[in-house]
């Protein structure tokens, strides 16, 4: 409910109503008294994405509780629903042993959804990308290929797909070779999509490596976030299963490069100065909410109050500020903070 509707007589607020609109002032979602509590997923819900549909959000992650896909609903980012499974079958060319369905990210197209994941595939034994559609956020998805759509053998594997919609309606497909698996060099990839994001258009090109000392053997997770003209590739490095797994990102001169690794990066780490203990940030996906702000969501793993790490990556929420055209998180915050601003609230 919102403020001026508590806090006023309902005529008063009619009339108020009316003066906002008059004025041109947004009042479909005005700021609340709703305050966020990290976790905001408090479940094992690891590597989340996040796609808002009208007014509702829906979040998917890596396979978890005998799910391939999980799927949460929310209309306020922090009063989240459990769902189905929104990839219930895997296709013909994927494993079917457990474990192996990875960061799922969701394109909206028209009045379809394309479902991006990480599977195994049986021929080279190796984790590939994968394409299902859907009429519907929440699925079924179905992905009636024989083959992955990306898989470099030759690198290790391919995962951690994302996709990006530029403002001329281009599409680009993200990714990194798996080649951490194999004692090999990796890499964040980009390649155009063909209108419909089914298909791939020209060559992958690289756009960083694991060159820096913090990001240790790995560089995964891309997302790419456009903020007036200039583009920005986040991205999580080192092994995500401990407190060295951060995030950090690169400036793009395009979606397709060439990327500079940013200074300061990570931007975002393990806190292990003060309770409860944050290890691992990582894995991260950025919406923007209805008052304009940028939040940046990622999970961290669940500690216990004895101290204990648990094998659950839970989801985290903090809001990313812009100084000088340099993002830097506000976080991780363990105390309450005002939530983002929604239709649903």
């Amino acid at each position: 409910m919102k403020l001026l509707r508590r806090y006023s007589p309902r005529t008063s607020f009619a009339f108020l109503l009316i003066a906002l609109i008059l004025l041109g002032i947004n009042v479909s979602a005005q700021s609340t008294d709703l305050m966020l509590q990290n976790p905001v997923i408090n479940a094992n819900f690891p590597d989340p994405f996040i796609l808002k549909v009208e007014d509702t959000y829906y979040a998917y992650s890596t396979n978890s509780n005998s799910r391939n896909v999980p799927v949460a609903t929310s209309t306020d980012l922090v009063n989240w629903d459990m769902g189905r499974d929104a990839l219930p079958s895997l296709p013909s060319w994927a494993n079917l042993r457990g474990g192996y369905v990875w960061a799922p990210e969701v394109l909206r197209i028209g009045e379809q959804y394309l479902l991006y994941f990480t599977a195994r595939d049986k021929t080279s034994d190796l984790q590939c990308i994968g394409l299902a559609i859907s009429d519907a956020p929440e699925g079924p998805f179905r992905d009636h290929s024989d083959t992955p759509f990306i898989c470099q053998s030759d690198e290790g594997g391919s995962i951690d797909a994302s996709p990006f919609r530029d403002e001329d309606g281009k599409l680009y497909l993200y990714w990194k070779n798996d080649g951490n698996c194999c004692m090999m060099a990796t890499y964040l990839y980009a390649q155009e999509l063909t209108p419909d994001g089914t298909g791939l258009v020209g060559e992958p090109v690289r756009l960083i490596r694991n060159d820096q000392p913090w990001q240790g053997p790995v560089v995964e997770a891309p997302t790419m976030w456009r903020r007036g003209d200039q583009y920005y590739l986040f991205y999580s490095g080192n092994v995500y299963a401990g407190e060295a797994y951060a995030i950090g990102y690169a400036v793009c001169e395009t979606p397709l490069g060439p990327c500079e690794d940013a200074e300061e990066s990570p931007i975002l780490s393990s806190d292990m100065e003060s309770q409860p203990l944050i290890v691992g940030p990582g894995h991260q996906t950025i919406l923007m909410d209805e008052a304009g702000e940028t939040w940046l969501i990622y999970h961290v793993w669940q500690v216990t109050s004895g101290g204990s790490l648990t094998n659950n990556r839970q989801v985290w929420m903090g809001r990313l500020v812009w100084i000088d055209d340099r993002p830097r998180v506000e976080g991780p915050t363990r105390d309450p903070q005002p939530a983002p601003v929604t239709q649903g609230q």
